[in-house]
């Protein structure tokens, strides 16, 4: 009865349960349809490619978080970030969706002190929000939608961000402390510290949600779905993105991406292909991570056993 009740107090499970019963629904009322989807050799190498794109946006989100982090005035030769960040990217399908953030943090502040490491973190995510809304434009008017499509890239603006990232920062204290990271310097001002606009950061993150809609739309290729435009394709996947982004508790965006998708193209584009794209991609991405992060440690013990002793 206990568990029961705390369930019922965590709103952010409810929405990634709901996201799920969403698309688990929509793939039994699809379900003849689902299974026409049928995949020929082109198919099959749009995936493959589209798993290459995935793969690819995921060292480029590791290039953009270095940037960051040397932007915000740390060194980035003591760590090798890249690879920190690619080897812990898988840990944000645990449940709780925050264990790659914990790990970022804990390695980090070894070097710039809990703070500064969980601004650097924490700054990440809002940056790619804000490039993601930008993408909403080339979807076209969108009921207004394009019109909030520049909010958050204006709220990255120092006068707008030091205060959310403050009130951010202080939020994820209280969830990393049982994690042992949540414990702050009360002397030790939040925020990024810097003034000025994070350009160079949000131009890499740009390259990173570009690689990753390719990714998306070779799955789109795959299954040969028409019915919507590019731009209304990108539209939807970066509004999905960044929704699966925002929303807490859903791990890797689990649900809430693919809800988020079929109830903004479910009108104009084949429900069932549809489903095919975003379980595919779903598939497709994670796999990507999995394999990058994997690559990584078999590379590190390859050189354990084999690399120069000394």
């Amino acid at each position: 009865m206990v568990l029961v009740i705390r369930f019922l107090r965590q709103p952010k499970l409810w929405v990634t349960l709901a996201s799920v019963v969403f698309i688990a629904v929509a793939a039994l009322q699809q379900g003849d349809q689902l299974r026409q989807q049928n995949l020929d050799g082109r198919g099959w190498l749009w995936l493959v490619l589209g798993f290459g794109f995935s793969w690819l946006s995921i060292v480029i989100n590791g290039v953009s978080w270095k940037v960051l982090v040397g932007w915000l005035g740390h060194s980035t030769d003591r760590f090798e970030l890249i690879p920190l960040f690619v080897r812990t990217n898988v840990l944000k399908y645990l449940p709780g969706g925050i264990w790659h953030l914990v790990e970022r943090v804990r390695v980090l502040r070894q070097s710039v002190g809990a703070a500064p490491a969980m601004a650097a973190v924490l700054l990440d995510p809002l940056l790619i929000v804000s490039e993601a809304s930008l993408l909403l434009l080339p979807g076209g008017w969108q009921n207004g939608l394009a019109c909030l499509a520049p909010l958050p890239a204006i709220l990255m603006m120092p006068r707008w961000r030091e205060p959310l990232l403050r009130r951010l920062e202080s939020s994820k204290a209280s969830q990393l402390e049982p994690a042992e990271l949540g414990v702050l310097p009360n002397d030790y001002p939040l925020g990024s510290g810097r003034g000025g606009y994070p350009w160079t950061p949000l131009l890499w993150d740009l390259g990173f949600v570009s690689c990753r809609f390719v990714g998306f739309f070779c799955c789109v290729q795959a299954f040969r779905v028409e019915g919507a435009l590019v731009g209304s394709w990108l539209a939807a996947f970066a509004l999905a993105y960044s929704v699966g982004l925002v929303v807490p508790g859903a791990p890797g965006g689990l649900g809430v991406f693919e809800a988020t998708l079929l109830m903004r193209l479910g009108a104009g584009v084949p429900e069932a292909g549809l489903l095919a794209v975003v379980l595919s991609y779903r598939l497709v991405s994670t796999l990507a991570d999995l394999v990058a992060a994997g690559a990584l440690e078999m590379d590190r013990l390859l050189w354990l056993r084999f690399g120069p002793k000394r």
